[in-house]
C-alpha cells in the first residue's frame, strides 16, 4: 500500500498545499513540507463515515470527546511510558496551536523562553507571539546532542520555559531517558515549566524506546506539558487535531479554564477528533506498515547521499525527514534555489528563517513518499550541479 502506483497524484495535485504538490509547477518534485504522500488508512476514512450517517453533528465536550481523551492517554501510556489519565488530554486543533496555547500560559510578555538551535520555526514563533524573548541552546546538528552547560548558562531571572522537540525536527534525534533526566534537574533547580514536543514520537526507527518527557522523573512530571499531533502518523493534517497533555491535574484545569476550552470560545472538530481516535484504535496495522516503508526510505535515501559529493547525510533515528550538510560551499537558500530551478525539486533551506541560526549549511528533505519518487528526486538533486 505504499508504492507509486497507489499514490494518487492527481488529488495531491489539488489538495496538497503547504509547499507541496498542489502549490509548484507541473514537473517539480516536492520533498518539502513533512506530510505523506500516500492516502489515509482506510479504517479512519471508515470511521468518519460511519460518524456522520446518522445525520447528527452536534457540539462535543469543550475539552475533547471522551473516546479520543481516553485512545490518546491509553496510546501514550502503552507506547511511551506515560502515566496519564483521560482527565490529563485537551482536544486542540493541532499540535501547533497546542505550543502556542502552552506559551500564552506560561509567559507574560518579556518573558524568556529557551527553544533549542536549531529546531523547527513554530517553537521560536509561538513564544514571541505571546511577547516573550527566546534564548537559544545549541545542539549538535551531527548527533543532536544538547550542550546543557550553556542550556543552564541560558537561564536568567526572566527565564520561565524550556521547549523541547523529541524526537527532533530536524536532526531525527530520540533524546535518552538521562538527557531528559538532566533536563528536569536543570528545570526543576530553577523551578522553570518544560514543554515537550512529541508529534514525532511515532515515527520511531530500529525499535529504539521512546519515553515520554513526563516519565523520566517526578521532577520532569511536577511542571510540563506534552504536545501531540496526528499529522505525521496518520496523515490528516488538514484534520487540524493534536493534543495537549498534563499530569498535574490542578495545573491542566486551570490551564483548560484560562486557554477557554470551558465554553464554545475554544474546541475541536468532533469529526477531526473520531478520525484521530479511530487512527489510534483501529488504524495501527496501518500505521506499522507505514514505519517500516519509512525506515526503508530513510536507508535508501542516506545510502544515496553518501555517495554524492555535494551533501553529507545524516542518519535520523526518528521523523521522515533527512538534515544532510551542504558539501558544496554554498548558502542554505542558494543551494535550494539551484535544485529547484536546475533539478526540479522542492527542498527546505537549512535558514534561520525555518530553524534558526544554527541550521545554516544544511538542507532538510522529506521521504515520506514512494521510493520511487524519492530516488527521482534525491538523483536530480544530485545531478543539477
Amino acid at each position: 500500500m505504499f508504492t507509486n502506483n497507489d499514490i494518487n497524484f492527481e488529488a495531491l495535485k489539488r489538495k496538497a498545499y503547504n509547499g507541496r504538490w498542489a502549490a509548484l509547477e507541473d514537473g517539480i518534485i516536492p520533498l518539502t513540507a513533512a506530510d505523506p504522500d500516500f492516502r489515509t488508512a482506510p479504517e479512519i476514512e471508515e470511521g468518519i463515515i460511519e460518524y456522520i450517517k446518522d445525520g447528527y453533528l452536534s457540539y462535543g465536550p469543550f475539552s475533547g470527546l471522551p473516546e479520543f481523551k481516553r485512545n490518546v492517554a491509553e496510546h501514550f501510556n502503552t507506547e511511551k511510558s506515560g502515566s496519564f489519565s483521560p482527565d490529563n488530554i485537551l482536544a486542540v486543533n493541532s499540535a501547533a496551536q497546542g505550543m502556542f496555547l502552552i506559551a500564552s500560559y506560561v509567559l507574560k510578555p518579556g518573558e524568556e523562553a529557551i527553544i533549542l538551535d536549531p529546531v523547527d520555526f513554530l517553537f521560536k514563533k509561538s513564544v514571541e507571539a505571546v511577547g516573550g524573548k527566546v534564548r537559544l541552546c545549541p545542539v549538535d546538528t551531527v548527533t543532536g546532542d544538547i550542550d546543557f552547560e550553556k542550556l543552564a548558562a541560558s537561564i536568567t531571572p526572566k527565564t520561565k520555559l524550556i521547549s523541547i522537540c523529541n524526537p527532533h525536527n530536524p536532526l531525527g534525534k530520540v533524546y535518552s531517558k538521562e538527557t531528559l533526566k538532566k533536563i528536569s534537574e536543570i528545570a526543576s533547580a530553577h523551578d522553570l515549566w518544560v514543554m515537550s514536543d512529541e508529534i514525532w514520537s511515532d515515527i520511531v526507527y530500529d525499535q529504539r524506546e521512546f519515553h515520554t518527557y513526563s516519565s523520566v522523573s517526578e521532577e520532569a512530571k511536577r511542571k510540563s506539558f506534552t504536545v501531540y499531533g496526528f499529522s505525521k502518523s496518520f496523515g490528516i493534517a488538514g484534520l487540524r487535531i493534536g493534543a495537549v497533555l498534563c499530569n498535574d491535574q490542578e495545573i491542566f484545569d486551570d490551564f483548560i479554564e484560562k486557554s477557554n476550552f470551558n465554553s464554545t470560545i475554544e474546541g475541536v472538530s468532533t469529526l477531526s477528533q473520531i478520525a484521530a481516535s479511530v487512527a489510534l484504535e483501529k488504524a495501527k496495522p496501518w500505521y506499522r506498515e507505514f514505519l517500516s516503508h519509512l525506515q526503508s526510505n530513510r536507508d535508501l535515501a542516506f545510502k544515496i547521499l553518501s555517495r554524492s559529493e555535494i551533501l553529507s547525510p545524516n542518519l535520523p533515528e526518528a521523523t521522515f525527514v533527512l538534515f544532510p550538510k551542504i558539501k558544496n560551499g554554498l548558502s542554505s537558500d542558494e543551494f535550494t534555489r539551484h535544485v529547484l530551478h536546475h533539478g526540479k525539486v522542492a527542498i527546505v533551506p537549512g535558514s534561520e528563517r525555518w530553524f534558526g541560526k544554527g541550521a545554516e549549511g544544511h538542507v532538510r528533505i522529506c521521504f515520506s513518499t514512494s521510493q520511487e519518487i524519492l530516488e527521482e528526486g534525491l538523483n536530480r538533486i544530485i545531478k543539477s550541479f
